[in-house]
């Protein structure tokens, strides 16, 4: 005998009463939410939300921009993190590289900028970086290759030229060397930086005469800065000529460096013109002007 509908109703009633429901349509379909479900929806939201907070996220334009500004130490920690948050960040890994080199650090400064290459062949901005660490380490000729792409993929940029010029001076190729030199200085007429270059390797051979007239047109031109004025210091040292290239040191450098420069100019200077001592000699074509890359390898 089937149960009577006021009775039925009755039941399904407290059914629904005892389950936290309101209305046969909610028990028939589950479209209403139980309190509890709702409270564990909201927190697993409030959950994620905190961890993508949590997570580094890359810094803003400004503040990158504010980095570039850093001493050394502190530019190398930022872009660290950078690349750490994002690997294929070029930008991270290229300014990493600098500030590495910045510190002397020039096998890891190679490193960062090898890490950009891999995926970004022909960043030409990598390239150069890398090709400056090894040069900046003494591996010129492991640069030679990394320029010759750099020039293929700029080739009316100076820039490639001119370290290329560099790192074949350290590979004992003077004819290439002095060849590519001459290339940049089309591309880029009286600029400092090559000619600074060019001076050096002319200073390398004896022709200090010459070297110091391509660096008096150096410094002279717009664009020119401590590393041309120490340059010209270090050729007009060693022909003698002191007294003004302790102007010129004492200008870029602290009292301390200065010093050091100096007793090293007053213990080589006594060369004739022409005369290369072996410390005259590393002086300019390995580039080892004490407290300054003699190389134009930062432009």
């Amino acid at each position: 005998m089937c149960p009577k509908p006021a009775r039925l109703a009755t039941a399904l009633t407290l059914v629904l009463a005892l389950a936290g429901l309101s209305s046969p349509a909610f028990a028939l379909f589950g479209s209403k939410p139980k309190a509890a479900d709702t409270a564990k929806s909201d927190d697993a939201k409030t959950a994620a939300a905190a961890t993508e907070a949590a997570k580094p996220h890359r810094a803003s334009p400004e503040e990158r921009g504010a980095a570039d500004r850093l001493e050394p130490i502190a530019r190398a920690a930022f872009w660290t993190r950078e690349a750490q948050i994002d690997p294929g960040d070029a930008e991270a890994g290229i300014k990493l590289a600098k500030a590495l080199r910045a510190m002397g650090q020039y096998e890891q400064a190679a490193q960062a900028a090898d890490v950009v290459l891999v995926t970004q062949p022909k960043n030409l901005e990598a390239l150069l970086e890398d090709g400056r660490a090894k040069i900046g380490a003494g591996q010129g000729f492991y640069a030679i290759e990394t320029l010759q792409r750099a020039k293929a993929a700029a080739p009316k940029d100076w820039r490639p030229l001119s370290l290329l010029g560099v790192a074949l001076e350290q590979s004992e190729r003077p004819d290439e060397a002095k060849q590519a030199y001459d290339q940049a200085l089309v591309l880029s007429p009286e600029n400092p930086a090559v000619l600074s270059n060019l001076a050096l390797y002319f200073a390398g051979r004896g022709d200090r005469v010459q070297a110091e007239a391509l660096l008096r047109r150096a410094v002279a031109r717009p664009g020119a800065g401590a590393q041309e004025r120490q340059n010209l210091a270090l050729v007009l040292g060693l022909q003698g000529k002191v007294a003004e290239a302790e102007k010129l040191i004492r200008q870029d450098l602290p009292p301390e460096v200065a010093n050091a420069n100096l007793a090293y100019l007053r213990n080589g200077s006594a060369l004739p013109v022409g005369a290369v001592s072996p410390s005259a000699a590393n002086a300019a074509p390995s580039r080892n002007w004490n407290a300054l890359e003699g190389a134009q390898i930062k432009k």
